[in-house]
């Protein structure tokens, strides 16, 4: 990276819900905070933790992250831990969409972020329906991509974001109260190992395969991770 340092890394890590939200502690999270913020550090990010974070908290903690100077770092990143349903993302009050808490960055909004990945990592239920599974004898390939030219034009606001999401939609995402969660687990696992030498689309492909094959409840229940990325360009740590 051509920048003085990799950027900010935001985790925000909600575990104790208000009681009339009726939305239970979320065990094993911390242990997920804690392995993202080593993970992340050993990257380069500079990584800060928030933890048990109202919805209007969390709009005025991106915020401000989204006014300050991006302009010698070469990427952001936010990590939500916390309970959510599809598009939404939910605070210890209520839920809200998580569209609000991201589109701040937007390139008409954080203008030293623009032409910069700026990446999403959601570990929340995206719905109540489990994912039974389905017996496969295919193996897995891998790819590899060529590097982008960077090109100086005009680009969408929406550019270059991406978001990785835990599950698909309307499925729920499994977390072990003492593990973690399979799918934050699984990221720092293959970050650890593969941060410095795989494109980050690559990476997550390598995180899908691992929370795909390596976990299953009790009841035979499975998950797999989604991905949406509007990058431009190919992102190396």
């Amino acid at each position: 990276m051509d920048y003085k340092k990799v950027g900010k890394c935001i985790i925000i890590n909600n575990k104790n819900f208000a009681d009339c939200t009726g939305m239970r502690r979320r065990n094993g999270t911390d242990k997920d905070a804690d392995d993202l913020q080593r993970c992340f550090r050993n990257i380069g990010f500079d990584v800060v933790v928030h933890n048990d974070q109202s919805c209007e908290e969390m709009e005025k903690l991106l915020k401000q992250a989204a006014c300050e100077n991006h302009s010698d770092a070469a990427c952001f990143a936010c990590i939500f831990l916390s309970h959510g349903k599809e598009d939404l993302i939910c605070g210890i009050d209520e839920p809200m969409p998580i569209k609000i808490l991201t589109s701040v960055f937007r390139g008409d909004k954080c203008p030293s972020l623009v032409g910069k990945p700026k990446l999403f990592f959601i570990q929340a239920c995206r719905g109540s329906e489990s994912d039974n599974g389905v017996q496969t004898q295919s193996s897995p390939s891998n790819g590899s991509l060529e590097t982008d030219a960077n090109l100086r034009c005009k680009i969408p606001t929406e550019a270059d974001f991406l978001f990785a999401y835990s599950t698909v939609p309307g499925c729920c995402s499994w977390r072990d109260v003492r593990k973690g969660s399979w799918f934050v687990q699984s990221l720092c696992s293959v970050l650890s190992k593969h941060a410095k030498q795989l494109e980050i689309l690559q990476v997550l492909t390598r995180v899908n395969y691992k929370v795909a094959t390596s976990y299953e409840t009790h009841s035979k229940k499975k998950q797999i991770p989604c991905v949406v990325s509007m990058l431009t360009k190919e992102l190396y740590f």
